[in-house]
Parts: C-alpha cells; sequence; structure tokens
C-alpha cells in the first residue's frame, strides 16, 4: 500500500510506502529532509506529525523519548506509514551538483593521529570526483550489507584525496581492520556524499564550532571551507576531548587562531591526569561555551560528536542561552554500540 505524505510549511508532496520509512521515501523524491545517522540513534530528522500515524522501527529512546512520541513527534529515519500523513519538518533545497554515488576508492594513505585516531587518504578513480558539501560524510559499504560511516576532513576545494579520521574501537568490525590489516592501495567502495551538516552561507552570524573527539573531521573541513571563501563571519572552535592527546590536531587549531581574523580556539579536556600537564580549560566542551556565551541568541551553532555532547548542548543552548532551535546544526557520531543501547 501507498500513502501520501505532505511535508509543511514547505507544501512539498511525496508518495511512501508502507514497508518504507518517510525519510527515505523523500530522498527517492527528491526531499531532502535533515538527518544523520538514518538508523534511529542521532535525531537529527526529528519532526511532527501533524496528520496521519507511524509506526516506529527500532530506535534510540534518547533520541525520541516516549513523552515526546505522544505529543507526535517522529524520528523520520525509522518512521512507516500507517496512512496518508502531514508532516512538519525543515526541508533543505536539494542541490543536483551533489549526486549520491557509489564509488571504488583506493587507500593512498594510512597515517596515525594518535594512539587510536588513523587519517585515511582515499583516492578515487582517474577523471572521476566527489562533489559534497563540507560537513557531509560517506558510508563505506562492507560485506553482508553492513555500513560504516565516516565525515570527509577536508574541505572539498582541497587536496586529490577524501581524508577520513577514524577512532578505533576494539572490537569493531570497521575500525579492527583500519588499525590491523588494511594497507595501503586496498580498495573500499562507498556511497556519498550523504547528510545535512553543512554550512549555512546565507547568514552572516557568528560561528560556534563544538567538537568532541573525531567530530573534529568535519568541523575541519567546516573551517577550511570558511577560508576558501573568505568570510569574514566571527569563529569560535570549542574541541573537547578526556586526555590532551585526544586532540590530535591542536597545533593545527592553534595556528588556525594565529592566521585567521575572528578565529579563536578553546580546547578543553574533562579527564586530564597530573602527567598531561594541562594547563587549558577543564570539563565538559559544552559548558566552556555556555561560560563564554551566555546569550547565543544571534550565533549559529554547529556542533559534532558523541550523542551525549550532541545532546546536552542542544538542550541546554537552547534551554539557557536562548539560541534558537534552528540555528543548532549537528552531527551525531554513533556508533554500534550505541545502537545497542
Amino acid at each position: 500500500m501507498t500513502f501520501q505524505v505532505t511535508v509543511t510549511p514547505s507544501g512539498r508532496q511525496f508518495s511512501c510506502d508502507a514497508d518504507e520509512t518517510v525519510l527515505s521515501a523523500a530522498l527517492r523524491a527528491g526531499v531532502i529532509l535533515p538527518y544523520g545517522c538514518k538508523n534511529g540513534a542521532c535525531g537529527s530528522c526529528k519532526g511532527k506529525v501533524a496528520s496521519g500515524t507511524v509506526q516506529h522501527g527500532p530506535h534510540q529512546q534518547r533520541a525520541l523519548p516516549e513523552a515526546e512520541e505522544a505529543l507526535g513527534m517522529s524520528l523520520f529515519c525509522c518512521a512507516r506509514p500507517q496512512s496518508d500523513l502531514t508532516i512538519e519538518a525543515r526541508e533543505i533545497v536539494a542541490d543536483s551538483d551533489y549526486p549520491v554515488k557509489k564509488m571504488p576508492s583506493r587507500i593512498a594513505k594510512l597515517e596515525k593521529l594518535s594512539h587510536d585516531v588513523m587519517l585515511i587518504a582515499l583516492q578515487l578513480p582517474a577523471n572521476e570526483r566527489l562533489q559534497y558539501r563540507a560537513g557531509q560524510y560517506i558510508e563505506f559499504l562492507l560485506r553482508d550489507g553492513k555500513r560504516r560511516s565516516y565525515s570527509m576532513a577536508n574541505a572539498p576545494h582541497l587536496d586529490e584525496h577524501i581524508t577520513l579520521h577514524v577512532r578505533h574501537m576494539p572490537g569493531g568490525l570497521f575500525t579492527d581492520q583500519v588499525f590491523t590489516t588494511l594497507k595501503e592501495r586496498d580498495i573500499l567502495r562507498f556511497e556519498g556524499p550523504q547528510g545535512t551538516f553543512f554550512l549555512r552561507e546565507d547568514s552572516e552570524k557568528p560561528i560556534i564550532l563544538l567538537a568532541s573527539g573525531t567530530g573534529f573531521a568535519p568541523v575541519k573541513a567546516l573551517v577550511e571551507h570558511l577560508i576558501h571563501i573568505e568570510s569574514k563571519r566571527a569563529i569560535s572552535l570549542y574541541w573537547g576531548g578526556r586526555r590532551p592527546a585526544d586532540l590530535y590536531m591542536h597545533s593545527l587549531c592553534n595556528e588556525w587562531e594565529k592566521q585567521i581574523p575572528g578565529f579563536s580556539y578553546i580546547p578543553v579536556v574533562s579527564d586530564a591526569l597530573p602527567e598531561d600537564a594541562w594547563t587549558g580549560r577543564n570539563g565538559f566542551v559544552h559548558q566552556a561555551v555556555i561560560a563564554d556565551h551566555a546569550d547565543l541568541s544571534g550565533h549559529q551553532v554547529y556542533a559534532c560528536g558523541a550523542p551525549v555532547v550532541i545532546d546536552s548542548a542542544k538542550r541546554d543552548f537552547t534551554a539557557q542561552c536562548q539560541l534558537p532551535a534552528d540555528e543548532f546544526y549537528a552531527d551525531s557520531f554513533t556508533s554500534e554500540a550505541d545502537l545497542a543501547n
């Protein structure tokens, strides 16, 4: 059975089969709704079902608490229609310049950035180029239909390669391979670009960039893009880690602060040990933003990292610092462990 879905306030419509998700049907129809993980963990695709009913597949309770679901909120990435629907969601203008493609790539370089972060540089076939926006991600196509998602860590105008920052998750299907058996010249297949985490260039508002761990990868791409377009916007980068070594490109960020007018870098460490000799900011990274910016009503925030960081930042920035909810853009890095919780 096929149902009709109407998106408000845009008025766009598309058809959705009973056995497919609202998000999948929307993307198939060229209606781009906000999304991130596509598996019910990050909450980026959350919107309201104004009329009609849906049935949700497996998802994280923190991404869609029962109280929100009772009020009509939905995760469109795991919601299947039970009737015609009217949904409330921010629609993102589609751009044919960024088609999603399946492509082979060859590993051009593997470089350890820290004890548990590996840089992978991918070389594309001759005469092929992946058109993407800084901040977006690709999905590696693994055996048995499994996929693993990683954000591009370089802006699209830079380098002949696509670079990624992969954190080792012991026991991880893909990351164990990255840190043990993968080698240069190996072939990896991926699909991309994916996601709606990218710079909104129609604004002149000051920017807060918030990263935890390897959430720095797409943030790095955003900074490089801002440099490329010669943006005059004020930029504050807050990068958090448990230990100083987690800030694996700390020196690059310090260089940006020296070279980019209006750019500030605030590293934050939550669990420094005495032997780290850390003299910088301590605590949770999103709380450092709150301490420095009591009023975020005139800002845009781009946040990327662990789900707990993203969830806490969105909640506290909107509740305590008057950040408009529609000026918080995020990419929540969910692992298989997150999905199992």
